[in-house]
């Protein structure tokens, strides 16, 4: 015969074989991540509910103080913590959440929590926007080397009563 190298009958794994493992486990992978979402209770991060940071409990302290702070009737945990617009509020949402979920699975976070510098500048910058008109002249003496902190003075507008 010709092409005949000998070898009659050998079993070999069909093409698909590494396909279905793979399917197995990328369905382990979206089955795990969904139950975690939905566990998490995932999508109320979306919205601007408040009651959506105390989710985890522990931020409970700090939704109970807002509830009793200055700017409780008038902004969201949403409005000073991440950015305004859209897609800079996803992004910001979307790696917020990765950092939290990560501490808190593997408990490897600060108590009490801190705030990050990255992130109290985004506060900062959101406190300037909203009070534009009021803090003008205080802005324009900032300099590189002297940036002002709203909460620096007014620690208890955002989450209350500090005692």
């Amino acid at each position: 015969m010709k092409g005949d190298s000998g070898m009659k009958n050998v079993p070999t794994l069909p093409l698909s074989w590494p396909l279905f493992l793979l399917t197995v486990l990328l369905g382990i992978l979206l089955g795990s991540g969904a139950y975690t979402a939905y566990y998490a209770n995932g999508l109320s991060y979306l919205s601007n509910d408040p009651r959506a940071c105390v989710n985890c409990h522990i931020m409970r302290e700090h939704y109970d103080g807002w509830q009793k702070a200055g700017h409780h009737a008038v902004a969201t945990c949403n409005d000073c913590h991440v950015p305004h617009s859209l897609i800079p509020k996803y992004l910001a949402k979307a790696e917020n959440g990765y950092r939290h979920a990560k501490a808190f699975t593997l408990q490897d976070f600060h108590e009490p929590i801190r705030i990050r510098p990255s992130n109290s500048e985004l506060l900062r910058r959101n406190c300037i926007e909203c009070h534009q008109e009021m803090v003008s002249w205080i802005v324009a003496l900032d300099d590189e080397e002297h940036t002002l902190s709203c909460v620096h003075c007014h620690a208890d507008v955002g989450h209350g009563p500090t005692k």
